[in-house]
C-alpha cells in the first residue's frame, strides 16, 4: 500500500544495489571508532585528573590533601549542658584549662621549640661576617619577648589549674563542697598538667644544649655596652639604652639561665586572698600523689613493649608532675622516687624533640637532691652506666631489629592493601571495621615504635658524643624508609582511610554509648537518692551528649572528665570499664589518624643528624637494586621545611631553606650524580673500546653493578623540584659527548655508537649533536695547525705550484697531505671567524722567525763575510756583466761550514736555509687559509643566481608589510649576502698586511745588517740545490728517512723577506750568476768533448765522466726549477709591493699613466735586469 504512493520518478531507486548497505557499514564504523577514541581520551583526562583511576594517591604530586580532623562549632558551655549546674561548672573549668594547655602546648611544639632550635642555622662558619652574630641576635630579641610572655602564661596556667584542683580537694572540713569529690580522679587534668610542664621543661633543655646562642647572645651584651658607652655614635638616645639593658637582664634571668621549669615549681600557690590554701592542703596533696601513681601505673608496664605509644612522654610528664609535688607540699615517696628512675634501665633517655634528648635520672637528682641523698650511690652510678650498656646493646641488635622491623613493616603494609582494596560486605560490616580498626592502630603502634629507636639511638650517640659505625648508620636509615613506608601506605590510600574513619569513629562512639546507657539505666534503677548519685548520673548523660556527636577534640576531652565523675559508685563492672576505657583509647586515636600518623612519622630530626646523607647515598649506590627507597629518604629530608619556616634570626627563612637545599643537593651531586655519570660514561667507552682489551670486563671476576636500576626511578621530588636522575645523566652524557665531538670531530663515529649503546642497555633517550661529521677530506683541522704552527711549518713542505704541504716523514706508510679543500672544509666546519685568528697567530709566530733570521744576519762572522763579498761584486759587477761568480758561492758555503756543525751534521748556514723554509712554509699557509676562504665562500654563495644584481630582501619584505621579526630576518639575510658577496669576490690580502705591519721595522736605521740579505742569497741557493738533490736521491733507497721530492717553503720564504727589505729587484740581478747557466754549461760541453774522446779510446774513465755528467744535469734542472720557483714566489709577492711603492713614488700620476710606468718598470727585470736600479 505504501508502494503504491511512491512516485514513478523514484521507481528507479527501488532497485536494491547494496550500496546502501555498504554506505550505512560505512558510517557504523566511523561512529564506533569516533566513540572508541571519545573513551579513550576520557580515560586519558580520568588518568590525568587521577593518579590512577582506583584511590591511590601519589605523595609526591599531592595538589588536593584531605583533613580527617573533624573540628568542632560548638564552645564548651553549649557542649556541657546538664541539669546539675554545680558539675556543669566544675566540667568545664576543667575542659577550658585542659584545652589551653593543648593550645599552648601546639604553639610552643611549632613556633618556639623551632624558632629557637635553628637560631644560629643556615649560616657557615667560614662564611660568617664581622658582626653578622650580633645583626642576628639583634633579630631574635622580640622572638624571645613573646616566648617570655608564653612562659609566664604557662605560669600562669600551672598556677590556676592548682588552684581549681586544690579547691575541689580541700582538708577544710567547714568549707562546703564543691561536689563530692573522694572518688573522683581527674586523671586527665593532671595529665594536662604534666605536658604543659614538659613544655617548660623542653624550652630549658633546648637552652641549655644551645651554645651558639649563649655566644651570641655574650656578644651581643658586649656590643650594648660599647653603645652604652657613646650612644651619640650609634644615633640612640641614652633615656632608651636603660630600660632596653632591663628587658635583657630579664630575660637572661627568665629564659637563658636554665631556670624556666624551675621558676615554674618554685612559684607561690597558696593564695590567702583567693582562699585558697595549696601547701597545707593535705587531701589535695593526697589526691595529687594518688594521680601520680596511678598514671605511673598505667605507663610503667607499657614502657619498651609493642603495643607502647606515647607513654614516653606521659613518664616526662610524671617526672615533672613529681618535682611540683615536692615542691608544693615538701615530702618525698622514696619508694615511688626510686620507682621513677628504675624505669631509666628500660628507658635511659627520652627524645623531647628533635635532637633535644632528655636523661630523667640527671633530671630527678638535679632537681630533688634531697631524695637523691637518700638513693644508694652505686644504683646512681649504674643506672648512669646504663646508657653505654644500651648503645653498646643497641648497635649489636640494630641489624636484627631492621630485619624484624623489615618483615612485620611490609606485612602490615599488604594487610592494608588487601583489607582497604575488598568491598566490604553488609553483614560482616562490624567485623570489617574492626579488622580496619586494628590494622590502623598496628600501623601507628609500628611507627611509634621505629621512630623511637632511630630518635633514641641517634641523640644519644649525638649527645654522648659516642662515634657510630657504618653498620649501624645503615641500620637506621633503613628504619627511616620504613618509617617513610608506613606514611606513604596511609598516604596512598587516603580516600580508602578517610572513608573508613568516619565508620570506625561511629562504631566506636555506639559500643561506649552502650557502655554508658548500661551503667545509666543500672544508676537510675537504684531509687536511692544522693547529690553524688544525682552527679554520677549528670555526668553519664553529660557522656552520652558528647558522644552523639561528631568525634572531635573537644567532646571527647568533654567525656573523659564526665567519666572521672561518671565511674565512682561501682556504676560499671569491673568487666565493663576496661573495655570501655580501651574504646575510648581507640577512638582518641582513630579520629586523630592522619595527625597521629604525620606525628610519628615525621623525620624533621634529620636535620640535624644529615651527616648520615653521604654514607646512605654511598651504600645506595652500592646497592642499586634499592635504587626506590630514595625517594623515601628524600621525603624524610623534605620534612624539616615545615619547621623552618619559623627561623627568626635570619631577614627570610628563605636563606636558610636554601642553604639546606644546596647542602643536601652538593652532597647528592658529589655521591650519587656525580659518581653515575661517570660510571656510566666509563662504562659506555671501555664497551665500545672492547678491542682494545683495555682491563677485565669479566663480571665473575670483578663483579657487576646494574646501575640501570637509578634510570627505572620516578622523579625524586624535593623542595620545589624534581630530581630526575635520568634526565640528569643523559643531559651529562649528551653534553659531554657534545663537547668532546668539537673538540675531537674525527671521534663522531665513537660518540654516535657510545650514543646508540646508553639508549640501548639503560634506555637513556639521547639527543642527536647534529654537529656536521668530518669529510674523507678534512686533513689536519686548522684549529690544530694554528695551535701547532711551530711544529707544522717544520714537519710539512710547501709544494707553490699545487698549494698543497705534504708532509716530511711519517710513522705510518703514507704521508698526510692537505690542500685548498681541506682549509675550506675546515673553515665551513668552524665558521669564516676562525681565517683572521689563524693569520694573526701565524704573524706572531713570524714575529719570533724574523728574530732569529735579524740575529743571524747580525753575527759578526756572517756580516763580516757579507760585506767582503758586496765590496767584491760592487768592484767586479761591470766586469761579470753584474752576475755573481759561482766558485765564489761555493766557497763562501765552504767557509760557514768550517765555523762548525751541529751533531747531526748540518752547519750554520744549514740551519738559516731551515730558518728561511720554515718563514716561507708560514706564508704559504697563510696564502692557503686565503684560498680556502674564498673557496669556502665560493660554495656558499653558489646558489644566489646572479651576484652582481642582488635583491634586497628586506626593502620587499617592507613592502609586504610583513611581521617585525621577518624584516630584521630579512636584514640579517641581507647582511649575510653581502659579506659572502664581498668575501668570495676579493678576499682578504694578507700579504699586504704583513708588509704594513713589518716593512718598516726591516728598512729602519737599527736594522741596516739585514739590506746584506740579498748577498746570502747565492750561498743560500747553492746550498739548497744540493739538500734538495741529496733528499730526492733517498726517494729510491730503502731507508727513506729525510726523503723529500718538493720544498717551495724556501723560494716562498725568499721572496717574502726580499719583498720586505725592497730587494725584489736587486735580487733579480744578483741571482743572473752564471749558476746553473753558464759555467755548468761549459762543463758540460767539456764533458761531453771528453766522453766522444774516450768512448773512442775506450778509456776505464768512462764511468766517472757519466757519473759527473749525471751529477751536472741534477744540478741543472735543481737551479733551473729553483729559478722558477723563485719567479712564482715574486709573483705572489710582488703585486703588495708594486701598489706600496707607486703609491709612494707617483702619487700624482693618472691610473692609466700609472699601469704603464708599471709595465714599463717590471718588464726589463724578465729580460735582462738593466732597468732594475731605477
Amino acid at each position: 500500500m505504501a508502494v503504491e504512493t511512491i512516485a514513478p520518478d523514484w521507481e528507479f531507486d527501488r532497485f536494491d544495489d547494496g550500496s546502501q548497505k555498504i554506505h550505512t557499514e560505512v558510517q557504523l564504523k566511523n561512529y564506533s571508532r569516533f566513540l572508541e577514541e571519545y573513551t579513550s581520551q576520557l580515560k586519558g583526562i580520568e588518568e590525568a585528573l587521577d593518579d590512577s583511576i582506583g584511590d591511590v594517591w601519589d605523595f609526591t604530586l599531592d595538589p588536593i590533601a584531605l583533613k580527617l580532623l573533624p573540628y568542632e562549632q560548638s564552645s564548651l558551655l553549649e557542649l556541657i549542658k546538664t541539669d546539675n549546674k554545680v558539675l556543669n561548672k566544675v566540667i568545664t573549668v576543667y575542659a577550658a584549662l585542659c584545652s589551653e594547655v593543648k593550645k599552648l602546648k601546639y604553639e610552643a611544639e611549632t613556633k618556639f621549640y623551632n624558632g629557637l632550635l635553628y637560631y644560629g642555622e643556615g649560616v657557615s662558619d667560614t662564611s660568617v661576617v664581622e658582626g653578622e652574630s650580633q645583626i642576628q641576635m639583634g633579630r631574635f630579641i622580640s622572638f624571645l619577648q613573646e616566648l617570655s610572655c608564653f612562659v609566664s602564661r604557662c605560669y600562669e596556667v600551672v598556677v590556676n589549674i592548682i588552684h581549681q584542683l586544690a579547691a575541689l580537694y580541700s582538708s577544710n572540713k567547714g568549707a562546703a563542697k564543691i561536689i563530692e569529690s573522694s572518688g573522683v580522679h581527674f586523671q586527665i587534668v593532671y595529665e594536662h598538667l604534666g605536658e604543659l610542664l614538659v613544655v617548660l621543661l623542653t624550652l630549658d633543655e633546648i637552652m641549655e644544649n644551645h651554645a651558639t646562642l649563649k655566644d651570641h647572645w655574650k656578644m651581643y651584651k658586649r656590643l650594648l655596652k660599647s653603645v652604652h658607652h657613646n650612644p651619640g655614635k650609634f644615633s640612640i638616645p641614652e633615656e632608651k639604652l636603660k630600660p632596653f639593658e632591663k628587658l635583657l637582664l630579664k630575660l637572661e634571668g627568665q629564659l637563658l639561665d636554665g631556670m624556666i621549669l624551675q621558676a615554674c615549681v618554685e612559684q607561690r600557690f597558696d593564695d590567702p586572698g583567693e582562699g585558697v590554701a595549696v601547701a597545707k592542703n593535705s587531701a589535695f596533696a593526697e589526691e595529687f600523689a594518688f594521680n601520680i601513681r596511678t598514671i605511673f601505673t598505667n605507663i610503667e608496664s607499657k614502657i619498651g613493649e609493642p603495643s607502647e605509644i606515647d607513654q614516653r612522654d606521659k613518664y616526662t610528664g610524671v617526672c615533672g608532675l613529681f618535682v611540683l609535688h615536692f615542691h608544693i607540699f615538701r615530702s618525698v615517696d622514696k619508694k615511688f622516687y626510686k620507682a621513677l628512675l628504675d624505669v631509666c634501665k628500660k628507658v635511659p633517655a627520652v627524645t623531647l624533640i628533635a635532637n633535644i634528648i632528655w636523661f630523667p635520672d640527671t633530671f630527678l637528682i638535679a632537681k630533688i637532691p634531697a631524695a637523691a641523698k637518700l638513693m644508694d650511690k652505686k644504683s646512681l652510678q649504674g643506672i648512669r652506666s646504663q646508657r653505654d650498656t644500651y648503645l653498646q646493646q643497641r648497635a649489636q641488635t640494630l641489624t636484627k631489629d631492621v630485619q624484624s622491623y623489615y618483615v612485620f613493616v611490609t606485612s602490615w603494609m599488604m594487610k592494608m592493601e588487601s583489607i582497604l582494596s575488598k568491598e566490604g560486605k553488609s553483614d560482616k560490616l562490624a567485623e570489617d571495621l574492626n579488622s580496619r580498626c586494628n590494622v590502623f592502630v598496628q600501623g601507628v603502634l609500628y611507627a611509634y615504635s621505629i621512630s623511637t629507636i632511630i630518635k633514641t639511638t641517634m641523640n644519644m650517640y649525638m649527645s654522648m658524643q659516642r662515634p657510630m659505625t657504618k653498620t649501624s648508620v645503615k641500620a637506621l636509615c633503613r628504619l627511616v624508609e620504613l618509617l617513610k613506608a608506613v606514611e606513604h601506605t596511609f598516604h596512598r590510600r587516603s580516600m580508602v582511610v578517610a572513608d573508613s574513619v568516619s565508620h570506625i569513629t561511629q562504631q566506636l562512639q555506639s559500643q561506649a554509648l552502650n557502655s554508658i546507657g548500661m551503667a545509666k539505666k543500672r544508676v537510675i534503677s537504684d531509687k536511692k537518692y544522693s547529690e553524688q548519685r544525682l552527679d554520677v548520673l549528670s555526668s553519664l548523660v553529660l557522656a552520652e551528649n558528647a558522644l552523639s556527636g561528631p568525634s572531635t577534640k573537644e567532646r571527647r576531652l568533654v567525656v573523659s572528665l564526665a567519666l572521672c565523675v561518671g565511674t565512682q559508685l561501682k556504676t560499671f563492672k569491673d568487666e565493663e570499664l576496661l573495655p570501655l576505657q580501651l574504646v575510648l583509647k581507640k577512638l582518641d586515636l582513630i579520629s586523630e589518624l592522619s595527625e597521629r600518623v604525620k606525628l610519628q612519622c615525621d623525620c624533621s630530626f634529620l636535620y640535624w643528624h644529615r651527616a648520615v646523607f653521604p654514607i646512605y647515598l654511598d651504600d645506595v649506590y652500592d646497592n642499586a637494586v634499592d635504587a626506590a627507597r630514595l625517594h623515601y629518604m628524600f621525603s624524610a629530608l623534605r620534612d624539616s621545611v615545615p619547621s623552618m619556616l619559623h627561623a627568626k634570626h635570619m631577614e627570610s627563612c628563605d636563606q636558610l631553606l636554601e642553604s639546606y637545599d644546596k647542602e643536601i643537593m652538593d652532597v647528592f651531586n658529589e655521591h650519587l650524580l656525580d659518581k653515575l655519570c661517570k660510571e656510566i660514561e666509563k662504562d659506555l667507552r671501555l664497551s665500545v673500546h672492547t678491542h682494545l682489551k683495555l682491563d677485565d670486563r669479566n663480571p665473575f671476576k670483578v663483579g657487576m653493578k646494574d646501575l640501570a636500576h637509578f634510570f627505572s626511578l620516578k622523579p625524586i621530588r624535593f623542595f620545589n623540584r624534581f630530581i630526575h636522575i635520568k634526565a640528569y645523566v643523559t643531559h651529562y652524557l649528551d653534553k659531554t659527548f657534545y663537547n668532546l665531538t668539537t673538540v675531537a670531530l674525527h671521534d663522531w663515529a665513537t660518540y654516535s655508537e657510545m650514543r646508540n649503546l646508553a639508549t640501548q642497555r639503560y634506555g637513556l633517550t639521547m639527543t642527536e649533536a647534529h654537529l656536521p661529521s668530518q669529510t674523507l677530506e678534512q686533513g689536519l683541522d686548522v684549529l690544530e695547525i694554528m695551535r701547532n704552527i711551530h711544529v707544522f711549518v717544520s714537519r710539512y713542505l710547501y709544494n707553490l705550484n699545487n698549494q698543497i704541504f705534504i708532509e716530511k716523514a711519517s710513522n705510518n706508510k703514507h704521508l698526510n697531505t692537505i690542500n685548498i679543500r681541506h682549509i675550506a672544509n675546515s673553515i665551513r666546519t668552524h665558521g669564516t671567524g676562525i681565517m683572521n685568528t689563524t693569520v694573526n697567530f701565524t704573524y706572531q709566530f713570524l714575529r719570533k722567525k724574523f728574530y732569529i733570521f735579524s740575529q743571524f744576519m747580525y753575527d759578526e762572522h756572517i756580516k763580516s763575510r757579507l760585506i767582503k763579498d758586496i765590496r767584491f761584486f760592487r768592484e767586479t759587477k761591470d766586469q761579470s756583466d753584474q752576475k755573481y761568480p759561482f766558485e765564489r758561492a761555493e766557497k763562501f758555503n765552504r767557509g760557514i761550514r768550517k765555523l762548525g756543525i751541529t751533531p747531526d751534521g748540518q752547519s750554520y748556514l744549514d740551519q738559516f736555509r731551515q730558518l728561511i723554509g720554515q718563514i716561507g712554509n708560514a706564508m704559504g699557509y697563510v696564502r692557503m687559509i686565503r684560498s680556502g676562504g674564498l673557496h669556502c665562500c665560493s660554495s656558499a654563495i653558489r646558489f644566489v643566481p646572479d651576484l652582481e644584481d642582488i635583491v634586497n630582501f628586506e626593502e620587499l619584505v617592507k613592502e609586504e608589510g610583513l611581521s617585525e621579526e621577518t624584516q630584521r630576518a630579512a636584514s640579517v639575510l641581507d647582511s649575510v649576502l653581502e659579506d659572502l658577496t664581498s668575501n668570495s669576490a676579493e678576499g682578504t690580502e694578507y700579504f699586504k698586511m704583513l708588509v704594513a705591519v713589518f716593512a718598516p721595522e726591516f728598512r729602519s736605521a737599527k736594522n741596516m745588517h739585514l739590506r746584506n740579505f740579498y748577498m746570502i742569497v747565492p750561498p743560500l741557493t747553492v746550498n739548497f740545490v744540493e739538500h734538495s738533490i741529496n733528499c730526492k736521491e733517498k726517494l729510491n733507497k730503502k731507508n727513506k728517512t729525510g726523503a723529500a721530492f718538493t720544498d717551495d717553503g724556501f723560494a716562498m720564504g725568499n721572496a717574502v723577506i726580499s719583498s720586505l727589505l725592497v730587494h725584489n729587484l736587486v735580487l733579480e740581478s744578483v741571482f743572473r750568476f752564471p749558476s746553473p747557466g753558464e759555467r755548468l754549461q761549459v762543463e758540460q760541453q767539456q764533458l761531453d768533448e771528453q766522453l766522444l774522446a774516450l768512448t773512442a779510446q775506450g778509456e776505464a774513465n768512462l764511468g766517472t765522466i757519466l757519473r759527473t755528467e749525471k751529477q751536472n744535469g741534477l744540478y741543472l734542472d735543481g737551479f733551473s726549477l729553483l729559478s722558477d720557483s723563485f719567479f712564482s714566489s715574486d709573483v705572489f709577492t710582488r703585486a703588495a709591493h708594486t701598489v706600496e711603492r707607486e703609491r709612494a713614488e707617483l702619487p700624482s700620476k693618472q691610473e692609466g699613466q700609472s699601469a704603464g710606468a708599471k709595465g714599463e718598470r717590471t718588464a726589463p727585470c724578465r729580460n735582462g735586469g738593466k732597468q732594475c736600479d731605477k
